[in-house]
């Protein structure tokens, strides 16, 4: 098989070490040598300066939980072209033998060119996706603190989410908060209920009216004290995506043109897919196309069926009977 890279390297990367196999191919022959460091900054720099002395080109490794990102960072201001492998397709190219570690694999992989690079997103890309996967993060624990705070609601028999759409909007705070206070009245805690609340006077007073004890006070103010410090933590990480927006502006702009993209899902796709669109393949996958697909193939199907039925009636109007065979 035709060698693209023949001075290369492949990283096996772990938490705390990394083998390293450099391979070079000099007259047709195949040298290597594999090497173990530790996963420490200065460690790390020396492999850098190691493989860029013996003329290395190109570096695949892993795509290995977070472990591969410190090794990429350091190894990206070489003069190295990096490639990130997927685990599973490796394990899918043929001709593995037993003996062989993952790093000289890895290396004899690239060195042919069958590693297929995994996307790995510029610095600005890469920030901005970890302000928006720690928000989404952040937005999941919240509501499971709402979500606590509505059972302890529940134990005490308090009904508020049956007449309140979010207990967590302006009037169900006020009226929690007054339980953590200490009231037990139903008329005053419905008394505190916004103007555009709904629901009668007199249905709010008996979802209002149940046996709140001091348990019950102590898990309110806590799961409430949990949403305040969630709800500020997402307004910071707001801040600094907006603070750092403006090179995604464009294409979010774009994106939130197309009918139920907000401008937070905007966000979102830029962070995870990038803004450089000549990575992907130009012709699009047929499960994306939708009905143009299937409706090229039903036109297909029926010039097909009218193809075969023109074919029997011409050896119908044969002067001599005969069989019309189709060819493949």
């Amino acid at each position: 098989m035709e060698v693209l890279y023949p001075h290369c390297a492949g990283l096996d990367v772990h938490k705390d070490m990394v083998v390293a196999c450099l391979r070079h191919v000099v007259d047709g022959t195949i040298k290597r040598e594999v090497r173990t460091v530790k996963t420490t900054t200065k460690a790390l720099l020396d492999l850098s300066q190691w493989l860029a002395s013996e003329g290395c080109t190109h570096i695949v490794m892993e795509a290995t939980g977070v472990y591969w990102k410190p090794v990429w960072h350091i190894l990206e201001d070489g003069d190295f072209d990096l490639a990130l492998a997927n685990a599973a397709h490796v394990k899918t190219v043929p001709g593995r033998k037993t003996d062989v570690n993952d790093a000289t694999w890895l290396a004899d992989l690239l060195a042919h060119g069958l590693v297929r690079g995994s996307f790995v997103p510029n610095a600005q890309t890469q920030e901005m996706r970890g302000l928006l996967r720690t928000r989404k993060q952040l937005v999941r624990e919240r509501t499971s603190h709402v979500q606590r705070l509505q059972k302890t609601l529940e134990d005490a028999n308090i009904k508020l989410d049956s007449v309140i759409s979010d207990v967590m909007g302006l009037s169900g705070r006020t009226m929690i908060e007054a339980l953590i206070a200490g009231e037990t009245d139903p008329n005053t805690l419905a008394a505190l209920a916004h103007r555009r609340i709904r629901a009668p006077a007199e249905e709010l007073c008996e979802a209002l009216r149940g046996r709140v004890t001091k348990h019950h006070r102590f898990l309110l103010r806590l799961h409430l004290q949990q949403i305040d410090i969630f709800d500020a933590a997402i307004v910071a990480i707001d801040q600094e995506v907006d603070a750092n927006v403006e090179p995604f502006r464009a294409a979010i702009t774009i994106l939130t043109t197309i009918p139920g993209v907000s401008d937070l899902s905007a966000r979102t796709i830029v962070a995870e897919i990038g803004t450089d669109m000549s990575r992907l393949p130009h012709r699009w996958p047929s499960h994306l196309l939708g009905r143009s697909v299937s409706q090229e193939r039903r036109e297909r199907r029926q010039a097909a069926i009218q193809s075969h039925a023109q074919g029997r009636t011409l050896a119908q109007d044969h002067p001599h009977p005969m069989r019309l065979v189709r060819h493949p």
